[in-house]
């Protein structure tokens, strides 16, 4: 267990590496809601962006600040009205509701002056009047028209952070209240952001929250870890009319991938270091919808050899897997594939092909940190695929440990007769395996 725990340790190590070499450069944009302002482990969520942007990751933070403008215009007994989600700013509440935003830009602001990172408030959006619509003068509301990127960055590449509040300038000066969503949209589209986060004060796609599809990736806690724009469209397909507001932030999400953002994140921002674990790991802890190559079942490079050897290893000191060198890996290097995570390698597996029209999957190995995502099936799913493909009939595995995992799979116990010459005469009678067999479709 202690080895177990050690390797766990590693990996995560190996992973922060990674992702940092990934990331630096890049820009990732925050939204944050407003009430998470208000969380015990906010003023750690801020010193750990101070951090991000010491190391060279260019970092956004855009605040919510509904809630806050309520409560300023409630002081104040000025009425403010909502039509379709959306505040109607009147003449007389506008200045009351750019006090409101600026000063909780200005909290972010203070909170990371105090964690030494160099924070602007800044004028970078143009803005434009939602206008009269169905008969309703939305007089002050607006909408972004245009993200200043030049000026903005220009802050970036200063080391600085820029805060934006939810207020935007026509090019006369005049300010619109705006909606802190779309501008997280914008700016991550304009500047061409590597991530956008949606950091909420809800718990997430939980399994008992909303109507899932089956087979999807999910954490071990039950909450779904990714999903692909198909998926993602599914989900709020099956839950049209929950007024739920993360199918609100997966809509967000979804239309700023396809505007280009290669990955936005909903996240619970009440956890602590919710930000970068999110970040720094391959599954994270909130739900990610990507528009890139994600996750891929691809053949093995001979750069994986080593990885490849150290997921085995394991298995190999326990008895389950016999013992294979990096040679012995590259003789048949074609037979291999490996499961990856933004090019990290998590599970492998190999289909050698004995002759007689029938295979081995063999070489089975995960990473024990993501037994939960089914990697070793979706493998074995994988190789049967690749055995139909060569016009194969029949595939078999030899196994010690792994009965009932097989037989789960369809698959069903032979004996030694039924395989190939060639394997017989290569089976290892010491190891006593017991054999298993896949009849495949003609």
């Amino acid at each position: 267990m202690d080895e177990i725990k050690h390797r766990e340790q590693v990996d995560l190590i190996r992973e922060v590496f990674y992702y940092q070499n990934r990331f630096d450069g890049k820009t990732i944009v925050l939204k944050i809601d407003y009430p998470i302002l208000n969380a015990p482990h906010f003023p750690q969520l801020l010193k750990d962006m101070a951090m991000l942007r010491a190391t060279g990751i260019e970092i956004i933070l855009i605040p919510g600040a509904r809630e806050w403008i309520d409560a300023v215009l409630k002081e104040y007994d000025i009425e403010s009205e909502y039509v379709d989600g959306v505040r109607i700013a009147t003449k007389d509440s506008i200045p009351f509701i750019r006090m409101a935003a600026f000063d909780v830009a200005n909290r972010l602001m203070t909170l990371l002056t105090a964690f030494q990172a160099n924070a602007v408030i800044g004028n970078f959006i143009r803005a434009r009047g939602i206008g009269v619509v169905n008969g309703v003068d939305f007089q002050h509301s607006g909408v972004v028209e245009k993200i200043l990127v030049e000026p903005l960055q220009q802050i970036l590449d200063q080391g600085m952070i820029p805060i934006f509040p939810c207020i935007g300038w026509n090019a006369a000066g005049k300010p619109y209240n705006i909606s802190s969503d779309d501008v997280a949209v914008a700016v991550a589209e304009a500047l061409e952001a590597e991530k956008l986060f949606f950091v909420t004060n809800s718990d997430g796609f939980m399994e008992n929250r909303f109507k899932l599809p089956p087979g999807l990736v999910k954490n071990s806690d039950g909450r779904v870890a990714r999903l692909s724009f198909e998926e993602a469209e599914e989900v709020l397909t099956l839950n049209a009319g929950n007024p739920d507001s993360d199918l609100k932030y997966l809509a967000l999400a979804l239309a700023a991938c396809r505007k280009g953002t290669e990955r936005a994140h909903v996240v619970d921002g009440r956890m602590e270091g919710a930000i970068l674990r999110e970040i720094f790991s391959n599954l994270g802890i909130g739900t990610m919808v990507y528009g890139n190559d994600y996750e891929s079942i691809r053949p093995m490079k001979a750069e994986d050899a080593g990885d490849v050897l150290r997921l085995m290893e394991p298995l190999i000191q326990e008895g389950i897997l016999v013992k294979r060198t990096e040679d012995d890996l590259m003789v048949r290097q074609g037979d291999y594939v490996v499961y990856s995570i933004d090019d990290v390698v998590h599970a492998c597996g190999a289909l050698h092909d004995f002759g007689e029209g029938q295979a081995e999957i063999a070489a089975i190995a995960t990473n024990p940190v993501y037994r939960h995502l089914s990697m070793g099936r979706k493998i074995v799913s994988y190789l049967v695929d690749k055995a139909e493909r060569m016009g194969l009939h029949r595939v078999f595995a030899l196994t010690t440990r792994t009965v009932d995992w097989f037989e789960q799979m369809g698959f069903v116990e032979t004996t030694l007769e039924t395989l190939p010459e060639k394997k017989r005469q290569a089976y290892d009678h010491a190891r006593k395996s017991r054999i298993f067999a896949l009849e495949l479709k003609d």
